[in-house]
């Protein structure tokens, strides 16, 4: 939830946000006179409930006519009271309504446009010249049936399209990939966590899941509970309605989750293999954090994303996206595109997106610093989704024969092997 103060004092700035975001601005006049309305009716309440208590206190010490007189007025105040503090909760319900269409104000130098617009601000690695090696280019899911990694036909035949089975070295791969992860983010100084998959609308509205990404959520009626996308939504949850102590700030988490989701809207797209998935597992990332820290938090965050990438091997570029194509949550984000061979282009595999203090707000996640008490900061950052890891590993480790060379820092979690054969 955005700042009510900005929207009061600075209705401009959230014009510019809610432009660059490709969305309405004249919800900022409609915000407006839902906050006003709000306050007058909220002022009206309290003005009548100061009379109210003001008027026991005269009666104590009145006798006779202006007794009766007192006591008249105490009882036409006692249904004026009930009905303005029901107009009150009315308005304030009213402005909530509204304020919660709003996302996250942008930040002003974000590059401008939308899910088409491409701002590589970093390039780490060369793609392999499989032509001057001499082998000929094949794509994930050829090379990973030909070693045996990865079952479609049956994933569908259980579970339907863009399901999938993981077999023999692809779930080897994801094991070990569980285990570079865990290490590197103990290294960094996460607390690893494996938060529940399942949660209360509380907790998907409060990360801002059931805005405009609603149609990509799977929810459970009969139990009104879904599953979530990203572990992030558990761990920003983690903490909603507490007061932290600044003192204990950053708290930095690595969950461990299956993620869900519809993929609503990709009808037709990536529909070979395992790129665009309805479940898939991950590790992610997150901090809750002083306001004034966070944008050095995502730097953290990010350089830690480039850092696990860049020792897998794989060649990928950074991308400062677009501010049409921002989440609900996220002032900022930064995308990890990683090189596909068999599509010739970068596709994503990481993004790590600071929400401010826009989550807090919305799930009551407060600090207290000496006697001031104020909203943190949230930033989440993938760590690793496992089915689109696994995709670049098999397709920028692929051999002439159809054998994947094993990327060295994973050997280890696999007792040393090199290579996985092509059956």
């Amino acid at each position: 939830m955005i700042d009510p103060k900005l929207l009061r004092t600075d209705p401009d700035r959230v014009r510019r946000s809610q432009k660059a975001r490709g969305e309405s601005v004249a919800l900022v006049d409609e915000a407006l006179a839902a906050d006003e309305a709000r306050r007058s009716s909220i002022s009206a309440f309290e003005t009548a409930r100061a009379e109210q208590k003001s008027l026991g206190a005269r009666i104590a010490k009145a006798s006779g006519d202006e007794k009766a007189a007192l006591l008249a007025r105490t009882k036409e105040l006692s249904g004026r009271v009930k009905a303005l503090q029901a107009e009150a909760d009315e308005a304030d319900a009213a402005y909530t309504e509204v304020v919660k269409q709003f996302g996250n104000i942008v930040f002003e130098d974000v590059p401008a446009g939308g899910e088409d617009d491409l701002y590589v601000i970093d390039e780490v690695g060369s793609p392999r010249d499989f032509a001057a090696e001499g082998i000929e280019v094949k794509d994930h899911l050829d090379l990973g049936e030909g070693i045996g990694a990865i079952d479609m036909e049956r994933g569908a035949k259980v579970s339907g399209s863009r399901f999938y089975f993981l077999t023999g070295p692809g779930a080897l791969l994801e094991f070990a990939l569980i285990q570079f992860a865990l290490t590197k983010a103990l290294a960094w100084g996460l607390t690893p966590m494996i938060p529940p998959a399942l949660v209360n609308p509380e907790a998907m509205d409060g990360t801002g899941f059931l805005g405009q990404a609603a149609d990509d959520v799977y929810y459970l009626e009969r139990d009104n509970q879904y599953l979530v996308g990203t572990a992030e939504v558990p761990l920003a949850a983690y903490h909603s309605g507490e007061i932290l102590d600044a003192s204990e700030l950053p708290i930095r988490l690595a969950g461990f989750s299956p993620a869900y989701r519809r993929e609503a809207g990709s009808y037709g797209k990536d529909t070979r293999g395992i790129f665009r998935v309805h479940w898939f597992d991950k590790f992610e990332m997150f901090t809750y954090c002083r306001p004034e820290d966070a944008v050095a938090e995502h730097q953290r965050l990010l350089e830690q994303e480039k850092e696990f990438i860049t020792a897998l091997g794989i060649p990928f570029q950074v991308l400062d996206v677009a501010s049409g194509d921002l989440g609900a949550s996220a002032a900022r984000k930064y995308d990890c595109y990683g090189w596909v061979p068999s599509q010739g282009r970068y596709r994503e595999i990481t993004s790590t997106s600071n929400c401010t203090q826009f989550q807090a707000r919305r799930l009551g996640i407060r600090m207290r610093d000496g006697k001031t008490i104020e909203h943190v900061a949230t930033l989440n950052g993938t760590l690793c989704a496992m089915s689109r890891m696994i995709l670049m590993i098999l397709e920028n480790y692929q051999q002439a024969d159809g054998s994947v060379v094993v990327p060295e820092v994973l050997r280890p979690y696999l007792g040393g092997q090199e290579v996985f054969e092509a059956r």
